[in-house]
């Protein structure tokens, strides 16, 4: 069963059909972009998990090497540590881009995600049962991991070709947590395997913002009661805000030939007012991405929506 909505779908493989055309990319905007999403990862990977350093303050730890005054150790740490961890997950996708996942590889991210704050349990399958703050889902008892974790790695390894990437790589970043394998760091082990599954694929690395935090957990909880196209879509879209990305840096100006509006902009010029439009936007159902708070959309976009309404009445 296809969990992905079929307009998203289309714009996303349009747009990843765009990017494609351009390979091979400038190694020097590849690099940019490369390190742009990598401080953008590690900040809103390590906030949604509680993390109190800004995307400012993580730029300065990690490339800078300075301590923020008034902020724990553990969150310095934390940053350094996903910073090591994207560096594996990049060494993974240059050197083997089409052998299989090993749960090796699963408990590698974990270890380094949690090398320097939890070193004793860093790569280890958890030996006793969690609860998870505020969740419904009770993951399974500890004696299940291993057995539940091959299944996982199995699964993973004969589906990689026989979906679409985006669906496959959000259904794969839900199994881990569901299984919730490990003490600590769970979440950013299994967007960072999400993100390898991609990139594996050609895409970009698709942030999860933490601005978006209360939406994800809210999809996520309801994967875990087998509905998953909300989880999908939530992941598809963080998909195309990167693949936005990417074509607005790497495109002629000449050739990008749609500008993005923000809401209350765009508004003026549609039948439809601010709010309605961010329910379309976060559902998805009209080309937007989010520009830190702000959700930006193209006028086409609109226009494309209407048509299709107009088709179906």
């Amino acid at each position: 069963m296809a969990y992905l909505d079929l307009q998203l779908q289309k714009r996303i493989d349009e747009k990843f059909s765009r990017l494609q055309s351009l390979r091979p990319l400038p190694a020097d905007k590849v690099k940019k972009l490369r390190e742009q999403f990598a401080i953008e990862m590690t900040y809103n990977s390590n906030a949604i998990e509680g993390n109190s350093l800004t995307l400012k303050e993580t730029f300065l730890v990690i490339n800078e090497g300075i301590t923020i005054k008034g902020k724990p150790l553990k969150d310095h740490l934390e940053a350094k540590d996903h910073q090591d961890a994207l560096g594996y997950l990049y060494d993974l996708v240059d050197q083997n881009k089409h052998g299989n996942i090993l749960e090796t590889t699963i408990r590698n991210l974990q270890k380094l995600v949690v090398k320097e704050t939890a070193s004793d349990i860093a790569g280890s399958y958890r030996t006793g049962n969690v609860i998870i703050g505020g969740a419904r889902h009770r993951p399974p008892d500890a004696f299940e991991v291993p057995n539940l974790m091959r299944r996982a790695v199995n699964w993973i390894n004969a589906n990689e070709k026989k979906m679409h990437p985006v669906e496959f790589a959000a259904l794969a970043h839900h199994k881990i947590v569901h299984i919730h394998p490990f003490f600590d760091g769970n979440g950013r082990t299994a967007r960072l395997l999400m993100d390898l599954l991609l990139m594996r694929a050609g895409y970009p690395l698709a942030v999860v913002l933490k601005n978006d935090r209360k939406r994800y957990y809210q999809t996520l909880a309801r994967a875990d009661n087998d509905d998953f196209p909300p989880f999908v879509n939530f992941i598809a879209r963080a998909v195309e805000r990167s693949l936005d990305i990417y074509l607005n840096a790497l495109l002629p100006i000449t050739s990008k030939n749609q500008t993005y509006f923000l809401l209350s902009e765009i508004a003026k010029l549609t039948p439809y007012s601010e709010k309605y439009l961010n329910l379309l936007a976060r559902q998805g159902k009209i080309d937007a991405h989010k520009n830190g708070r702000n959700w930006r959309v193209s006028l086409e976009s609109i226009k494309n929506y209407i048509k299709n309404r107009q088709r179906q009445r």
